[in-house]
């Protein structure tokens, strides 16, 4: 799994910094976490295919968040796209999506599906789920968590070989959770060669948002937490005000959550040295960088 983040500026784009957007890239699928204005242009540079994306998840309905939907669909129609493409976000989302594809004069070449989301609602996909929460911001907003389904176990090829498995193509099924049955009628389980499951991988994106119990539960011991970060803590009283989290509060959530690593995003544009977040950042939770626009983070489950 590997993350490019398309954008991540809060607001106002910057030289440095587009508008909020983040790629996934999961094997061979692609997944969009919101959509600012420009980030075709920032999949092209990052050398991502649109062709390849097939979901994007929205987290509120502030400008900087979904304005560039509309142009990422014109561009993916002029490549003469046919697959479907899944739009994703709050209640609102397929009356918000039906208005931004009126305003061009254009013709589809696929289909958008969009659909509004409760939270805490629960979406399916190609060995994992996305789980979404509320966040405090100051209209209604999504968190959303990719968490991927449990890994088989640790194969362990000298029972194997006790039990009298040769090494080869029964190797590779025992492996993918097949019994096999020897020359002389014994079978043997996967359970009896193989450790227990292992966890995959946990990413949660909480986009803009003060301080909540509820990210703390939905990034419950994750292996990345995206986390807004717009202004310093000397600005507290502004964050609070316009709704977002200083360095320090995102930190505190990290480490209530006991997350593995901590990004911070949405980077307010008056930051031309993002040094000052990172450091306030450190002070409560070590682990923690703050994105920059094409940077990539690769994320492997361990062992």
């Amino acid at each position: 799994m590997k993350m490019i983040f398309l954008g991540t500026s809060g607001s106002i784009p910057t030289v440095e910094r587009n508008l909020p957007a983040i790629a996934l890239r999961r094997d061979r699928e692609l997944l969009l976490f919101d959509s600012a204005e420009g980030t075709q242009r920032q999949m092209v540079r990052a050398g991502l295919s649109m062709a390849r994306l097939k979901t994007v998840f929205l987290t509120h309905f502030h400008g900087d968040h979904f304005l560039g939907l509309p142009g990422l669909v014109q561009t993916m129609a002029l490549m003469n796209r046919t697959d479907e493409l899944e739009v994703y976000g709050p209640p609102g989302t397929v009356e918000l999506v039906e208005k931004l594809l009126g305003l061009g004069y254009y013709t589809l070449t696929f289909q958008v599906r969009a659909h509004g989301l409760e939270p805490g609602e629960e979406l399916r996909g190609h060995g994992y789920r996305v789980q979404t929460c509320e966040v405090e911001h100051t209209i209604q907003s999504l968190a959303y968590a990719l968490v991927e389904d449990p890994r088989p176990g640790k194969f362990y090829p000298e029972k194997a070989i006790e039990l009298g498995v040769k090494e080869g193509p029964d190797f590779s099924r025992l492996r993918a959770g097949q019994s096999i049955r020897l020359a002389g009628g014994q079978v043997v389980k996967p359970e009896q060669v193989m450790g227990p499951p292992r966890p995959g991988c946990k990413v949660v994106y909480a986009g803009d948002t003060r301080p909540c119990e509820r990210v703390v539960e939905l990034a419950r011991g994750a292996d990345v937490l995206i986390h807004d970060c717009t202004l310093a803590n000397e600005l507290l009283d502004k964050a609070i005000e316009s709704g977002h989290s200083t360095p320090w509060e995102a930190a505190e959530i990290a480490k209530k959550a006991g997350v593995k690593q901590l990004v911070l995003i949405h980077i307010s544009p008056r930051y031309v040295d993002d040094a000052v977040l990172l450091e306030e950042a450190q002070q409560v939770f070590p682990n923690v960088i703050v994105a920059k626009d094409l940077m990539e983070l690769e994320v492997r489950p361990k062992d």
